[in-house]
């Protein structure tokens, strides 16, 4: 596996702490640049978005202009989007460019946001492509399996989904991705705490646990609106009008910012968590403040 700042941390035993980042929709370098000022030095890892929900600029080149400015990415590879061709050329590439982390992802279909006109792809699923860089990590072969002029060693990582049920059909997900080679798991956002605490006991009845780092998704809400647009999607759990309540009363991403770091606060006691990882897209300005609340760095 690839050695960086995320890896020494897990492998150290610490609590590691990643966020989310979601490419500038612009051709200006310099809103990259911007964009990277925001995330704080505590940070072990950013992991770069791929369209997930709209049209951005280009993953790759955002990770690696990132690279450029000392931040250590982690590039997502959607699956719906590209073949098996396109996905090995970019993980090369990447790669020359000094990008050696993967968060392999099926992606959300294309009609729930990204472009509702486009064509899927889904040569591959998450699982399969997690096989793939697992190959070319351990036997040094291609997608195909032909040999590569050199033996690439990569950081895999997939996502996990502790509130998909039963909880068995997310347990044995999550075993199929760890056998294909994920090493790190990063989770939905968790709002329900009773349910992530269940699901992290399954996990670790099974053993799992030992065999990923599983690192627990919060997302800093700014409006009861997204919250309630989440809730319809089915893409977020969120625990009855509680949440809702308290983003309709006053400054919504204050309020927000108030609740995950009441829920890290509670992640970070959980046995098998071994990560936090903000999703804050849209909303990095906020990073520190959620960092400094939730006692992260």
């Amino acid at each position: 596996m690839a050695t960086n700042k995320l890896t020494l941390k897990l492998g150290s035993g610490k609590l590691a702490l990643t966020a989310a980042c979601l490419p500038p929709h612009d051709a200006d370098p310099a809103a990259v640049k911007k964009l990277a000022a925001l995330f704080p030095a505590s940070l072990d890892g950013v992991v770069v978005a791929d369209n997930p929900t709209g049209q951005r600029g280009s993953a790759l080149a955002c990770a690696a202009l990132l690279a450029s400015e000392q931040i250590e990415p982690m590039l997502s590879l959607i699956t719906r989007d590209r073949n098996r061709i396109a996905l090995e050329a970019d993980v090369l590439g990447a790669a020359a460019l000094g990008i050696k982390s993967f968060l392999c992802l099926n992606g959300a279909h294309q009609t729930l946001g990204a472009s509702a006109q486009a064509a899927a792809a889904f040569d591959l699923d998450a699982v399969q492509l997690c096989a793939a860089l697992a190959r070319m990590t351990e036997r040094g072969c291609d997608f195909d399996g032909n040999p590569l002029a050199s033996t690439p060693q990569f950081g895999i990582a997939a996502a996990a989904h502790p509130f998909m049920r039963p909880t068995e059909l997310s347990v044995l997900q999550a075993r199929k991705k760890i056998a294909a080679g994920a090493r790190i798991l990063i989770t939905d956002a968790v709002f329900d705490m009773t349910a992530f605490t269940a699901w992290m006991e399954a996990m670790r009845v099974s053993g799992l646990d030992n065999k990923a780092a599983i690192i627990a998704s919060v997302l800093p809400l700014a409006s009861a609106a997204q919250a309630e647009a989440l809730r319809a999607r089915g893409t977020v759990p969120l625990p009855g009008d509680e949440v809702l309540a308290r983003l309709r009363n006053g400054d919504a991403l204050r309020a927000g910012i108030g609740i995950v770091a009441e829920i890290a606060a509670q992640l970070k006691t959980v046995p098998g968590v071994r990560g936090i990882h903000i999703l804050s897209m849209g909303c990095e300005t906020a990073l520190p403040t959620i960092i400094e609340e939730a006692r992260l760095a």
